[in-house]
This record gives structure tokens, sequence and C-alpha cells, in this order.
């Protein structure tokens, strides 16, 4: 009998679907399809593939409204991020792609031989086995499918069981936007049946993955079984740097969208503010006051702030965090026991530089503020952690924002601000946050292989450099 999975909305409880769940027969049967149709999807023109790709864009924008209560109920999210963030956002990277897909840069074809000419393919990687996680379903399908499908790659993705809904709607967009049949597979399936047989499969040449660090770590040992490419976008615990320079309103207002975006249910929301001693208390009483104006309730009402987390669970492992830190001597502002699945605005004061909040990723609208004195201090208290996939400096002064910029251990850094993104500019991490990019044009890099075609001029039997080898003949 066929597992069914279901999918239940965090924020009411209510069944949303039920879906049967994904075998290893099935990942074997999608890549089996998806390896016939890259053949010729992968020889198809960029500008074509481009002309899919934009009608993709256009389709997302005439269902956003769809497509932005669907991600909402599935993730508990605020319908104000689904539908002005996530959906407007995922459209955008669509039609970025179509773009870029047209204007991919290599290194010139000459003579850097005297008698050959070069020249640099980039040639689409094969067959992609993707898996995207629960809290951005919509947005981070969309990072893994569209750089890959505009190079020529065929894609079997496998959403997070608990979001699959806007994943599954995105793979009817784009077959009604002309992406030919078995190009693109949705797949709804556990990790440990579908996620691991996708990952280990001989037929997938290239893994992307976006989750924990720890899932990371295992979805990268059995890709390199085979071996085969893997692209990683895993934890982060990103500092929040104050010094004592900044515009105090704006950090505040910073600190409290960067730590409450999602729920804060985001690798890269902040969660670590270091503020310098002279705006430390103004700092804490200010976020602790906005903290206490942030609507939380139902998510689909446009006047909440903070909606549901993704699940009864998460919840509570939140409220984990924050009460084992109360327990180690840290003040709690905020943080009561969660009702169901929401969790309100915590913010936690005094906690050791090396306490659980401060080291793990809470995944939770939880912000931890400690104190430094020198810049010296500040910076190396902000690159003392594993992660490393953002970080903010807040400062008016250029050669601190500067310095901030070069010092900070993180794929992105922003000077005076925390979370925008655009589809222009490249998405990834260091340290144990993984490697490889997602947006800009740096993803199209990821999804294919550089192939070098070195082409002789001359004609000639015997060349020059077969002396070197044998003498006669």
């Amino acid at each position: 009998m066929t597992e069914l999975l279901t999918v239940t909305g965090p924020a009411t409880g209510d069944v949303l679907a039920e879906l049967p769940a994904a075998t290893a027969a099935d990942v074997d049967t999608a890549v089996g399809r998806a390896r016939k149709a890259q053949r010729e999807w992968g020889a198809t023109a960029p500008g074509e593939r481009a002309a899919v790709l934009l009608r993709v864009a256009a389709l997302i924008e005439a269902h956003a409204e769809e497509l932005a209560l669907t991600e909402t109920r599935q993730c508990g999210k605020p319908i104000r991020l689904s539908r002005e963030f996530d959906v407007p956002g995922t459209a955008d990277n669509a039609a970025f792609f179509a773009g870029a897909s047209r204007a991919m840069e290599g290194k010139a074809a000459a003579e850097y031989s005297a008698d050959h000419t070069s020249a640099i393919r980039r040639d689409p990687v094969g067959v992609v086995g993707s898996i995207a996680p629960w809290n951005y379903p919509l947005q981070m399908a969309g990072w893994k499918l569209f750089p890959a499908l505009a190079t020529g790659n065929a894609v079997v993705i496998k959403p997070a069981e608990i979001t699959p809904l806007t994943t599954l709607r995105l793979a009817e967009l784009c077959a009604e936007a002309g992406l030919p049949d078995g190009v693109l597979t949705v797949l709804v399936g556990t990790g440990p049946v579908a996620g691991e047989a996708l990952v280990s499969h001989p037929g997938i040449d290239m893994v992307s993955f976006t989750g924990s660090t720890a899932v990371g770590k295992r979805v990268a040992q059995l890709a390199a079984q085979a071996p085969k490419r893997v692209h990683l976008e895993l934890g982060g615990k990103a500092p929040f740097v104050v010094f004592d320079d900044a515009d105090l309103e704006a950090a505040m207002h910073g600190a409290v969208a960067g730590a409450l975006i999602n729920g804060g249910q985001d690798c890269t929301a902040a969660t670590r503010a270091y503020v310098q001693r002279p705006l430390y208390d103004a700092f804490v009483d200010g976020v602790a006051d906005l903290f206490g104006t942030v609507r939380m309730g139902d998510p689909e009402d446009p006047a909440t702030d903070l909606g549901s987390l993704i699940s009864r669970a998460q919840a509570e492992r939140v409220h984990g965090f924050v009460s084992r830190a109360a327990t180690a001597g840290a003040r709690i502002v905020g943080g009561r026991a969660p009702e169901g699945a929401f969790h309100e605005p915590t913010l936690v004061v005094g906690a050791a530089q090396d306490a659980e909040i401060v080291r793990d990723e809470v995944f939770g609208p939880v912000l931890v503020v400690l104190p430094f004195d020198s810049d010296d201090d500040g910076l190396a208290l902000a690159n003392d952690t594993r992660y490393g996939l953002a970080a903010s400096a807040w400062t008016r002064d250029v050669y601190r924002a500067g310095r901030a910029s070069r010092e900070l251990a993180a794929g992105c850094v922003w000077i005076n601000d925390h979370i925008p993104i655009v589809s222009e500019m490249p998405h990834g991490g260091v340290k144990a946050s993984g490697y490889g990019k997602d947006m800009s044009s740096y993803a199209l890099e990821e999804y294919t292989s550089v192939k070098h075609v070195m082409s002789d001029n001359t004609g000639e039997a015997r060349k020059s450099w077969h002396r070197t080898v044998f003498a006669g003949g």
C-alpha cells in the first residue's frame, strides 16, 4: 500500500493535502526520464530556453495571489511576506536567468599556443538532483531550478515533504510555459527514502541541497561515493555588529526586521547582535520595546507581522533553547511558552559567548544581544562561529564599514541593513554554511561544466612538440 504524506497548515492544523510518498523506484523512473529529456533540452538554443523561463516568470506573476496564499497556508508565514517577497522574488529570479542564459561569459577564443586555437565551452552538467527546504519552498525551488534549466540541465527536485505544494504548482506552470516533458520532475518524499535515493542515484550528475549543516554533511558523504558535483547552502548564525557611531534607530529597526523575518526561520536571519558598549543599553531597551509592538496572529491577515513557525515541534524546540538560556543565567524578554506553533519575539540578554543559544542555530524569532568594547573585539566575536553565511555591520564610518566588509567571514556582508537580496548578486556561504552560489551569474558556473576545445591550425602530420616524445618517423 502506498504511503501517504499529509501536508498540514501549521497555523490552523488544517489538512491541506495528502500525497503519495515517492519511493526509490519513483526516483529511478524520474531520473531515467530526465536523462532522456536532457539531451534535447541541452541542445536547445539559449534563446529558446530563455523564452520558456520568461513565460514562467509571467505565469508566476499571473498566479501570484494563488501562490502567496498556498505558501502562507503551508508554512504559516505572514501573507505580506509571501505577497511582497517570496512570490515576486521568484518571478524576478526566473526573468533574470532567462536573460543570463543568453550572456554567459568565458575566456576569448584565441591562439594561446602558436599552432592551435583554443576555445571554452560551458556545457550542461546533465541531470541535477535538488533538495529544497521548508522555510522558503517557492523561492528555494526557483533558486535551484532556474539556473539549472537556463543552462540546459534537467532537474529532479524533492521539496520538503511538509511544504511541497508551491513547488508542485511551479512545476505545472513550467509545463504550461513550454518546458518539455521530463526536464523537470517533482518528487514528494521523505529524506531517508526519496532524498537519499536521489543523492545516491548513478544517473544524477550533480546534487544541490539547501538545509541544515548536519544533513548537508550526509548529502556530501553520499554524493562523494560517485563522486559527483555538490552544491550546499547550509545553516547560519548571522552576526549583527553595531558600532558606537551607528544610527541607533536604524540599527534597532534593522535588528527587529532581520531577526523576525519568516519567524526567524531563515539561515541569514540576524541572530547574534554585538553592540558596542556606549549603545548597548539603549539598543537592548529599544529592541525590546519594538518587539512588543510586533503583531502575532493569523498569517492570512495582512495586519499580521509574525505568523506561526513551521510546526508545534519547532516552536517547542525554539522554546527549549530559550528556557535553557534562562536556566544558565540569561535575561529573557518575551519567550513565553508557545501556543501551538506560535512563538512570540524573544530577546536574550546576558548569555555567554560559548552558550548554546549563541553557538547553535535556533531557527526561531530569537535575538541574542551581547556587548563588546573595541572594534577588534566586536569583529572577533562576530567571527567566533562555525557558520559563515551572512553578517551585517552598522556604522557611519566608511573605514569601519570597509574593515567590516573585509574581515567578517561570511558569504554576504550587509552595511547598515540586514537581509535584502537581489537576483543579480550571489548568495552562498563559507565554513559550515556550505559552498557554491545561488542567484546571479555565478550560479551559472555551478550548473555548467567548463570544457577546453583545442584545434590544430597547421594541418601538419608531425607537430613540433612530437620530438619531445620520439625523434624518428
